[in-house]
């Protein structure tokens, strides 16, 4: 088995890992890539197409008739290079779609998408229809698929998961983040992750200023992104001392990490429905905490939360019902154990390591069995 991926962390371009190497059992081959990051449009544009060239090249040396490709997106379009090289090489291909790309940045009203966005969306469809099996994140991505002429039996989906062994539940009292932060003794309404352009961040501050004179509430912001920076200058332009700002945490601080809120926040525009789906849920739900999200109310995330009984949704713009949300958890925390008790449960039943690698075990062997 070999990963074929670059040499850039994902938050840091001037970072140089191995060349290659072996990490159990599997060959990790990181080629070559320019390296402007994720700063800027263009710079990142750059570095995709040079990761397409030698991954292509890559891709097309270890490859044989056979082998099996999985195909993973972020970076998008990636599908495409990877259907080209199958189809010559005698390869199978499966697509692990995170995100439909060019109508992610379409929706995001991306500078310069729009001439192009047709001809890109004919590519990333032939590399669907060429591929024995599209995986997706959930039922409205599958139904965006099929939307475009996917043959349904070409398309399944697995949510993205977390491992429910390396997170757990922590108790907030004895969590050492929370005292290093002198957060001990309030209510933290938490948002861990990237914070980028498909997030929606206006209600979160105003439900922040509407509660701002709570001594008891504090909102928690953990990494970073393209709207950080929006995030904390709205903070300071506000006098919002309720709103504390950490950077991302080591992964093996993961479960005092995420245990460090009462109550995490997850967002999406309404229009990204199906395009993405906020993959922040599965650690928060492995953490045993509840989520409140800002989006459409009928997306894929809010459908398991009122499902599961694990959280609540309101529309962005909503920031009052928000802010009266958090109050009322904030003064019943009997309430606030059962739902995210009832978040640890769905994680594993539904979506935790070992049940969706077991799917995708499925997925590769019923590939493998076709002629």
């Amino acid at each position: 088995m070999e990963v074929v991926t670059s040499r850039q962390a994902y938050d840091d371009p001037d970072s140089r890992l191995p060349k290659s190497e072996t990490i159990d059992g599997v060959v990790v081959s990181r080629v070559w890539t320019s390296r402007f990051g994720r700063r800027h449009l263009l710079g990142r544009t750059v570095d995709y197409l040079t990761f397409y060239a030698t991954a292509g090249w890559r891709l097309w040396r270890c490859a044989g008739p056979g082998d099996i490709v999985v195909a993973k997106t972020d970076p998008p379009l990636i599908s495409v290079v990877a259907a080209i090289v199958v189809r010559l090489c005698g390869a199978r291909l499966i697509n692990w779609t995170q995100d439909l790309f060019p109508e992610v940045a379409t929706a995001l009203g991306v500078k310069g998408i729009g001439l192009f966005a047709p001809i890109l969306r004919a590519a990333r469809n032939f590399s669907q229809r060429s591929a024995q099996q599209n995986v997706v994140l959930g039922q409205r991505m599958a139904a965006r698929l099929e939307a475009l002429g996917i043959p349904k039996n070409k398309i399944c989906v697995i949510h993205n998961w977390s491992d429910e062994m390396a997170i757990k539940p922590t108790n907030r009292n004895a969590n050492p983040l929370r005292r290093d932060w002198e957060l001990d003794d309030k209510f933290i309404v938490g948002y861990s992750g990237n914070m980028g352009r498909a997030h929606e961040f206006g209600t979160i501050i105003d439900a922040a200023e509407l509660v701002k004179d709570r001594r008891d509430i504090r909102f928690l912001f953990i990494g970073g992104g393209a709207r950080a920076n929006f995030v904390a200058r709205e903070a300071k332009r506000r006098g919002l001392g309720n709103v504390v700002f950490k950077p991302y945490q080591a992964r093996d601080q993961l479960s005092d990490s995420l245990g460090a809120a009462d109550l995490h926040l997850i967002s999406l525009l309404p229009p990204l429905e199906g395009l993405i789906v906020p993959s922040k849920f599965y650690g928060i739900a492995a953490a045993g905490r509840p989520a409140l999200y800002i989006g459409d109310p009928k997306g894929e995330i809010p459908t398991i939360l009122e499902r599961a009984k694990c959280g609540y949704t309101v529309w962005p713009g909503e920031a009052v019902e928000l802010a009266r949300y958090i109050e009322r958890l904030a003064e019943d925390r009997p309430k606030v154990l059962r739902l995210g008790e009832n978040a640890r449960r769905v994680l594993e039943q539904e979506f935790g390591k070992t049940q969706s690698l077991a799917k995708w075990k499925a997925v590769i062997d019923g590939v493998a069995q076709r002629i």
